[in-house]
Formats: structure tokens, C-alpha cells, sequence
């Protein structure tokens, strides 16, 4: 059995999170919990304290290839998406009671190879991808800089490190 987050209390923002599956069979609660708690905590750390929705799509590697080659002119396939709906999440927050960040696609079979090639855990792999992609909807870039990118990696061991995954 996989473990879940334990350690980590999230904040009390309400966090709407829709589930859908292209590809693939029910990956387990577990694996949507700690899915769950790695997007509260990327918003806690960001100091999110608004309602937020985000919409998350467990795939497999089929699906993320054509979607990385439709969206991003890249012909193989990628671990996660991310699909942000504001560019600015400041205007957005002022004008809906509830902030859509946007839609995270994350490749459960991306995720298991690249765990097993780094040796630690897929859940430890999909909460990363998870904080890595809600970064993203937020405004973070790590394709803009070598600067951005180190802000980003630090971030992503910080709120890792919080849910007490490293």
C-alpha cells in the first residue's frame, strides 16, 4: 500500500480538484490524495489563501505525446502538462469568488519510469510533477532562465520537503 501524506496540514482554502483519467485504469485513491495534498501544499507555500479550482487529468503516455506535440510542437511524449487560465492570478482572485488555475496532465507512466530511474517512489514522483505543474499556474517558468529555473527547483525541494517526501 502506498503512503500518504501524513505529516502535512494544509491551510483552510477551499480546493476544488476534478479527476479525469484518458488511457489509463483507476490509478487508486492513494494516488489522488497525495496528488491533492502536493497542490494545497504548492499553494500554501505560494501563500495562496483564495478557493482555487484545478482540473487533473492522469493519463498515459499516448495521450501526453499528442497532447505535447498539439500544445508545444514537441513530437515525443513528456511527464506533465500544465494549462494555466489567468496570467495574472492577482486580477483573477479580485474577480471570481473562486480562482480556475488551470489544468495540470500528468503521465502516470512518465511518472513511474522516471521514480524507478531515480530511485524513489512514484508517489513521491506524481506529488513532484503535481507541485512542479501547480507552479506553473501560478506564473513559474524554468524554460524562461537559468535564474528562474534555480527559483523554481528550489521551491519544488521546499514544498516537497514540507509534505515530508525527500
Amino acid at each position: 500500500m502506498a503512503k500518504i501524506v501524513g505529516r502535512y496540514k494544509p491551510n483552510k482554502r477551499g480546493l476544488r480538484i476534478y479527476f479525469s483519467l484518458e488511457g489509463v485504469s483507476s490509478p487508486g485513491y492513494d494516488l489522488l490524495i497525495n496528488i491533492r495534498r502536493a497542490v494545497e501544499a504548492a499553494l500554501d507555500y505560494e501563500k495562496i489563501i483564495r478557493d482555487c479550482e484545478v482540473s487533473v487529468t492522469l493519463c498515459d503516455t499516448d495521450a501526453i505525446h499528442r497532447l505535447n506535440l498539439e500544445y508545444r510542437g514537441i513530437d515525443r511524449p513528456t511527464d506533465v502538462l500544465s494549462f494555466p487560465l489567468n496570467e495574472d492570478i492577482e486580477t483573477a482572485a479580485d474577480e471570481l469568488p473562486e480562482i480556475p488555475l488551470g489544468d495540470i496532465v500528468l503521465c502516470i507512466d512518465k511518472a513511474k519510469e522516471q521514480a524507478a530511474e531515480l530511485g524513489h517512489s512514484f508517489i513521491r514522483e506524481a506529488a513532484f510533477l503535481a507541485i512542479h505543474s501547480t507552479l506553473h499556474l501560478l506564473g513559474y517558468d524554468h524554460e524562461r532562465s537559468s535564474a528562474d529555473d534555480e527559483d523554481m527547483c528550489k521551491r519544488q525541494r521546499e514544498i516537497i520537503e514540507k509534505l515530508g517526501l525527500e
